[in-house]
């Protein structure tokens, strides 16, 4: 077959198969132009979920007559100078307009503020239409009509209306995050609207832009980052690790206030909150990179969602360590979403304390209180009376102080009582279930899981070990050859050094291959091919040892997990205290080493509205 020359249509249609995927690329890539032009606010209105109608409208600095044939033109811009390698724009491709042009039909009506009138062009199916008058204000309005009619293929791999709404309103958020002085609205035909208004570019704008869109909640469970590290910057809000989500949907990043989906980014968040959320548990984050665009490669797809960054190891390291050094700045925190949680549970008809109803809600608790088994709860001995149990002289004796002190010795003990109460934690009042204190500060209620508490002392504790000298390690009686490709056993050599430090010992063994001398006492009989694999894998793709660090760490853990105080086990009140006072002073303590909490905190505005005191 001989070689020939595509037509312009088929060209624009092959680059739609790139940049419009569904309807929500298109609203992408319509938005991201109105936010080049500076618009205030930007409307999206939408039909069937996108196929049959989508319509953007700004209030940016539109566009000239004499310009909009070029707007529709292949590879036209006005957002890229002479350098590739300087784009501070979303847009610059050129591409967009013309390929949704010869998928759909498109009118882009416009007017600039010192024009006197607007003008439009159409395009239907790749045929392009003589620009014309039209009336409009200052901005541009852009009309997607029938999308995908010149390629009815592509219909057949969209998905309900509903999921290509989903995903619209998901654009749309993502994007709003970056800018938050920009009102958006989006209106669908089943009548719903998405409004995030304008806040400001400031701390305080940028939070209140994150709550429209994350939730009332996330502010109150989330801490600012900001860092810098050789030029590059990393700003934004982290959760707190009790505050999480069961998917990774709400993490955002940017770079250079574009939003992106990158996997050393979103690999980058994991490894920060490593050892302090559970696996099927995921941080909610807004992360946004400024850094030098000649440092960093935009135009890896059409789509502008892929980013390349030349010093891939240095992003990776300033995410990882601006995360952990805000959680640890922030010191212990609870979500507020625990207190919420436990006052639902206390709500009448949320457990199984009954209906409600006047005739059984005695029954129903003395019921429910004997099977929850409270201390000191003996159904032989008081078959009758289950609800004095766990208050009497004899269940109480755990928590004996001895004889009465003196005058003296109890204003003493008071005022050490009142500094107490004015720590975080406050002051423990009690030990239930032989695992739950019970402390008390100056305006809240505080329950600790003394287990799950202490496992994380301990894992820190070890982990501070680890990272203050190096790991011990055991020679092997024979050296463990490992094959491997020359890029990767090279890459290995040059890690030798830090790999020493966590007990793992290797060394070149002629071309592609490297001897492992030594392997880290604490991981015991390993499989030494596979963990040198994962870590050649690892450096290739980020430049990075953290494969052993985690295997290490997980050891760790498991020691922490055995090592700590068990339930069960009672606790004098100095006991208790010390630990309040060790969680109050350890990093990542409001955690386990699995991601549950260690301790919830109910407010004494809660308590009171249970009662029905406000």
């Amino acid at each position: 077959m001989p070689i020939r020359q595509l037509s312009e249509t088929m060209i624009n249609q092959i680059a739609a198969g790139e940049v419009i995927e569904r309807p929500a690329s298109v609203v992408k890539e319509l938005v991201e132009n109105a936010l080049d032009a500076g618009a205030g606010r930007v409307e999206i209105v939408t039909a069937g979920g996108g196929l049959n109608l989508i319509r953007v409208t700004d209030d940016g600095s539109g566009m000239p007559e004499q310009e909009l044939a070029l707007a529709v033109a292949r590879h036209c811009t006005s957002k890229l100078s002479d350098d590739i390698n300087d784009i501070r724009s979303l847009g610059f491709r050129g591409e967009a307009l013309p390929s949704i042009g010869s998928v759909a039909r498109l009118s882009i009506r416009s007017r600039t503020a010192q024009g006197d009138s607007a003008a439009e062009i159409s395009i239907e199916g790749g045929r392009v239409a003589p620009v014309r008058p039209a009336a409009a204000n200052r901005g541009t309005t852009v009309e997607v009509r029938d999308l995908f009619f010149a390629t009815p293929a592509r219909l057949k791999f969209m998905k309900g209306e509903r999921a290509e709404s989903s995903a619209t309103s998901d654009i749309i958020k993502r994007i709003a995050i970056a800018f938050p002085s920009v009102r958006f609205t989006l209106a669908g035909s089943d009548r719903s609207t998405l409004e995030l208004p304008a806040t400001d570019d400031g701390p305080e704008g940028q939070l209140r832009r994150l709550a429209q869109v994350m939730g009332s909640e996330f502010p109150d469970n989330s801490i600012a980052v900001d860092a810098m590290r050789e030029g590059v910057r990393l700003t934004g809000h982290v959760s707190i690790p009790s505050f999480t989500r069961a998917n990774a949907l709400q993490q955002y990043a940017y770079v250079n206030g574009r939003p992106v989906r990158d996997k050393l980014i979103a690999g980058a968040i994991r490894g920060a909150y490593m050892d302090v959320l559970p696996r099927d548990r995921h941080a909610v984050v807004a992360l946004f990179l400024s850094l030098d665009p000649a440092t960093v490669d935009v135009n890896v797809h059409p789509a502008k969602a892929d980013v390349r960054f030349r010093d891939p190891g240095l992003v990776r390291g300033l995410i990882i360590g601006a995360i952990r050094e805000a959680l640890t700045a922030a010191g212990v925190r609870a979500a507020t979403t625990g207190a919420a949680g436990m006052m639902a549970a206390f709500r009448p008809g949320a457990t199984s304390f009954g209906h409600g109803g006047p005739a059984n809600d005695h029954r129903s608790y003395e019921t429910a209180y004997r099977a929850s088994g409270p201390v000191g709860f003996d159904a032989a001995r008081s078959p009758q009376r289950p609800l004095d149990m766990g208050f009497r002289e004899h269940d109480q004796q755990a928590f004996d102080t001895g004889p009465e002190v003196s005058a003296d010795a109890r204003a003493s003990q008071i005022e050490a009582t009142e500094t107490l109460l004015g720590a975080t934690l406050g002051a423990a009042r009690a030990q239930v279930h032989e695992n739950y204190i019970v402390a008390q500060t100056r305006d809240s209620l505080v329950i600790v899981d003394q287990h799950a508490a202490h496992e994380r002392l301990v894992y820190e504790a070890l982990k501070n070990a680890l990272h203050s000298r190096p790991v011990p390690a055991q020679m092997l009686l024979l050296p463990e050859i490992v094959d491997l490709p020359e890029d990767d056993a090279e890459r290995l050599a040059l890690h030798a050094e830090t790999l020493k430090q966590f007990g793992l010992g290797i060394e070149r063994f002629g071309p592609g291959a490297i001897a492992v001398r030594e392997t880290p006492s604490m991981l015991g009989e390993t499989d030494v091919q596979q963990l040198v694999r994962d870590l050649a894998d690892e450096i290739a793709d980020n430049d990075t040892t953290e494969t052993l660090t985690e295997r290490l760490h997980h050891i760790a853990a498991t020691m922490a997990c055995h090592g700590s105080v068990r339930s069960g086990r009672l606790l004098k009140p100095d006991e208790m205290n010390a630990l309040l006072r060790q969680m109050e002073a350890t990093p990542g303590s409001g955690t386990c080493n699995h991601g549950r909490p260690t301790y919830i905190e109910l407010k004494l505005a809660d308590i009171e509205r249970l009662f029905g005191r406000r």
